[in-house]
């Protein structure tokens, strides 16, 4: 896993719960790299569930609640890390078709050794967006936070709703459907 999606977890910790909470999850999480992290980094990705874990029980908040908050998070970021991305599609469905060929095919050019999940999306006849999301990262929960963030970054009236589906062999099947209110 990426090194940014560790530098942001470690920011919103430090934000929302204070530079002794994350600095105190970071040490009982017992992690290998011992909690140093560079954006350009892979890491394990055993570790970030190590620190939503233990973030989980030192807070009492519900790991689900923690990694979608921790995806709107991440959203609001990129906007700001990667304005690109989001200056030349300036709807949300377009912008939500366009993560696994533009945006993961960007990320996959930069980082060959990237492990992303696959996205399928279909605009359906009456403007509904429908998005299958496939990941044997089981983080599903991050997903939905990165589209919730995207619904409040394009301002426009959009509802969401989240269809856990059958996994295939490992991987977390979840149907995504966005709606305009």
């Amino acid at each position: 896993m990426k090194g940014i999606v560790f530098t942001e977890f470690i920011e919103l910790m430090e934000t929302k719960f204070g530079a002794n909470m994350a600095e105190q999850v970071i040490m009982d999480a017992n992690l290998p790299s011992g909690g140093v992290y560079t954006r350009v980094g892979t890491y394990d990705h055993d570790e970030i569930v190590a620190l939503v874990l233990t973030l989980s029980e030192k807070t009492g908040l519900a790991v689900p609640d923690l990694i979608q908050a921790f995806g709107t998070h991440l959203l609001r970021r990129f906007t700001v890390l990667f304005p690109a991305f989001f200056a030349e599609l300036p709807e949300i469905t377009d912008f939500l078709m366009k993560v696994d060929d533009y945006i993961h095919a960007e990320v996959r050019k930069l980082y060959p050794d990237a492990t992303l999940p696959n996205l399928q999306t279909h605009l359906q006849d009456n403007g509904d967006l429908e998005m299958i999301y496939k990941s044997d990262r089981m983080m599903g929960d991050l997903a939905e936070g990165l589209i919730a963030g995207a619904i409040e970054h394009f301002g426009q009236s959009h509802d969401y709703q989240r269809q856990d589906l059958d996994q295939e062999g490992e991987a977390q099947c979840i149907r995504f459907m966005i709606t305009a209110r």
